[in-house]
């Protein structure tokens, strides 16, 4: 029986630092860190949150990055390792 493969880990860049940039900008620095898939989504967006290694969200709001998300578990897990809560 074949082994599954072992998904790719997590790139680890700071997520507020999208903040503030153009969407182009964003999406090819956040390729450039290793996120495979990513969207710009407009505020308030109905977005699928199925389990998906190296996907990273992008809120735009007025031309400009307004906020982040990643996976709702990569994000606690984040948030526990700095100390910060979810």
């Amino acid at each position: 029986m074949a082994q599954i493969p072992a998904p790719p880990p997590e790139p680890q860049d700071t997520l507020d630092s999208y903040v503030g940039l153009a969407p182009e900008e964003a999406d090819r620095r956040a390729r450039s860190q290793g996120w495979q898939t990513v969207r710009a989504l407009p505020p308030g967006a109905i977005i699928t949150m199925e389990y998906r290694t190296g996907r990273l969200n992008f809120e735009v709001k007025d031309g400009r990055v307004a906020r982040t998300d990643c996976q709702p578990w990569l994000r606690a897990r984040r948030s526990a390792s700095s100390g910060a809560r979810p």
